[in-house]
């Protein structure tokens, strides 16, 4: 069976491609069916907004779509950047001036709890969708560390790890991540449904 990716994120694609990899599923790329129009996220929540996502590229492309939306919540700062993490701090900034940003509120601030949260959603050409949910828990360190991942990674330290996200190898990071929880969880509701 044939799923595609919305997401256009480049580490999100690669991601999700290791995850999904064993599952036996055709997983494609926007850009190898053809879809080259950003979905524009106007939802609330995490799940509104994989919802709108993977509705757009299943009725744009007429295959089952999975899509995810994910973030980086701090205690510290209620909740933020929260489902604006993409853009936390303005549409134009790197990642690492995201991270400086995130650093720079957190100043004065002892508690520095965070966890990462994704919503997957499969949305079928039926109309009908499943939604799972996963987590990862840690907190922010105040100097970035580590090369690999993407986003919040360098400054974001996994819980029971003496390592940030970004120092992790790939495949320490799906063994733990938020996306992966997500992903698997996702997996089993296709199995139950039949399309493994």
């Amino acid at each position: 069976m044939k799923f595609v990716l919305a997401t256009a994120n480049p580490g999100k694609i690669r991601e999700m491609r290791e995850i999904l990899g064993a599952t036996g599923f055709n997983i494609l790329t926007r850009d190898e069916c053809g879809i080259d129009f950003e979905v524009e996220e106007t939802g609330s929540t995490f799940f509104e907004n994989a919802l709108i996502k993977a509705k757009a590229i299943c009725e744009a492309t007429g295959m089952s779509a999975i899509a995810d939306d994910s973030g980086l919540l701090v205690d510290a700062l209620n909740g933020e950047p929260g489902v604006y993490s993409s853009s936390y701090g303005g549409e134009n900034l790197s990642s690492d001036e995201r991270c400086a940003y995130l650093l720079k509120k957190l100043q004065g601030k002892e508690q520095a709890r965070a966890k990462f949260v994704c919503t997957v959603i499969c949305y079928f050409p039926d109309g009908e969708y499943i939604a799972a949910e996963g987590e990862c828990l840690g907190h922010i360190v105040s100097q970035p560390s580590g090369s690999g991942g993407f986003g919040y990674d360098p400054i974001f330290l996994v819980e029971g790890k003496n390592k940030t996200m970004a120092e992790l190898t790939s495949d320490e990071k799906n063994e733990i991540s938020h996306r992966n929880e997500a992903l698997s969880k996702l997996t089993l509701l296709l199995k139950e449904r039949g399309y493994m």
